[in-house]
């Protein structure tokens, strides 16, 4: 199931009109202010977004799951479900790929499927957060921290199995996230547990080509609510030392307790230039998975303003960032939740764009605490949807992505193709 750029053109010339007087308003706004709107619009086309294979079904809780059918049944289902999210959005052109869901069968063929539809594999995730069917030995208490070597062993292999199976579709990124920890007092060594951690991500570190990035991702709880071997970023800082200068943080807004300041942490780590990945979601308690930008809009565009300024910051030495979305798809369509994260990523990236940063670094040297926070609100008040939809649209996007997928009848396209109970590989 594609969409054809004619589709796309003739849904986008519906709403020319409206978007044109939106969108010229704008950026006389903008110009006004100073700022390049034609380099506005290079910089947010440029921003790409990674959809992991294992966010094109539907998600759930521990208490159940909906799925709405049409899922993808396999990986080049999934790489055609991305295909039309970066067709409708330009702005999804990767896969982060998930093993052992979703281990590439023919990785000539799967290359080509990716190559037809203008994709790349950027990561591969490792899994020793669950036991498989065929597995010798159980994850239960632990994987890389593991007391018995035997299964440290069997967690490492995983990992640089992993590896393997990305350097055969041109992926140059691991991505680890530990579930290992314990959930009462005593269970567990801590000193210990955490030293055989660092030890097997070493050997991990070590058979990974020289050109490769270690993505060393953290959580404060869950699946275990006394310790966890990775609870924040400082310990995950800690072992990307340890590692080498090609291991770095990976951020999941979620991974935070309620309220935490993830921004600060943000410019903590792109000072330290250590921040290697970023995973997007939204949240009000925890690892929510929600759509990204659904409940705290603020904090993200707070948290893309330390980005942004970072990235603009010739003194900051933070290598390029892997920008991935990792939700959970518990009520909507899988697509259109994806769709709806990509558009609150690029608005609040685009926000962070137009912050009048000589003001504000004039303020914050003053200590003018009103201009300083002005500066910020007025960045944020600022509707520059227009500007992302322009952009979109230059690059052969949808002005409306969800509308012209409603439009198109979709998912009961793939209902039709798939079955109404085909559920997605992984979840």
């Amino acid at each position: 199931m594609q969409l054809t750029p004619d589709a796309i053109a003739g849904h986008n010339e519906k709403i020319t009109a409206l978007h044109q007087r939106q969108y010229q308003f704008l950026a006389e706004t903008l110009h006004r202010k100073g700022l390049n709107v034609e380099n506005l619009l290079t910089t947010i086309q440029a921003f790409q977004i990674a959809i992991p294979s294992w966010a094109l079904g539907t998600g759930g809780t521990r208490f159940g799951r909906y799925p709405g059918g049409g899922e993808p049944r396999n990986l080049e289902e999934k790489i055609e479900d991305v295909g039309l999210i970066h067709t409708l959005n330009r702005s999804a052109n990767s896969i982060s790929l998930h093993i052992p869901w979703d281990i590439p069968k023919d990785p000539g063929a799967i290359k080509g499927r990716l190559s037809h539809y203008g994709l790349s594999i950027d990561s591969v995730n490792s899994n020793t957060f669950q036991d498989q069917k065929d597995q010798l030995h159980s994850y239960k208490f632990g994987s890389l921290c593991h007391t018995q070597a035997e299964i440290r062993k069997q967690a490492i292999d995983h990992n640089i199995a992993c590896v393997a199976y990305g350097k055969q579709l041109d992926a140059k990124t691991l991505t680890v996230w530990l579930a290992d920890g314990s959930n009462f007092p005593g269970q567990h060594h801590l000193r210990r547990a955490y030293q055989r951690t660092a030890d097997s991500l070493i050997e991990i570190y070590e058979a990974m080509p020289s050109d490769w990035t270690m993505l060393v991702e953290y959580k404060p709880y869950e699946p275990h609510f006394y310790s966890m071997i990775i609870p924040d970023w400082g310990t995950s800082y800690s072992l990307c030392q340890t590692l080498g200068e090609n291991a770095h943080v990976l951020v999941d807004l979620g991974h935070h307790l309620p309220n935490t300041n993830i921004e600060q942490i943000v410019a903590r780590l792109m000072h330290f230039g250590r921040l290697g990945g970023f995973h997007f979601n939204g949240s009000s308690y925890g690892d929510d998975d929600l759509t990204t930008g659904a409940t705290k809009p603020f904090q993200l565009f707070l948290i893309f303003h330390e980005l942004v300024s970072g990235m603009q910051d010739a003194q900051v030495k933070n290598p390029p960032i892997a920008w991935m979305i990792d939700a959970s798809h518990n009520t909507k369509d899988p697509i259109e939740d994806l769709l709806q994260s990509c558009q609150n990523i690029l608005t609040s990236y685009a926000r962070a764009l137009i912050v009048d940063h000589d003001k504000l670094a004039k303020a914050q040297e003053n200590n003018d605490v009103v201009v300083a926070e002005e500066v910020l609100r007025d960045a944020f008040f600022t509707d520059v949807r227009p500007l992302v939809a322009e952009a979109i649209r230059r690059a052969g996007g949808a002005l409306d992505s969800i509308g012209v997928y409603r439009w198109a009848n979709i998912r009961e396209q793939l209902i039709r193709e798939r079955g109404k109970l085909a559920l997605a590989t992984g979840l």
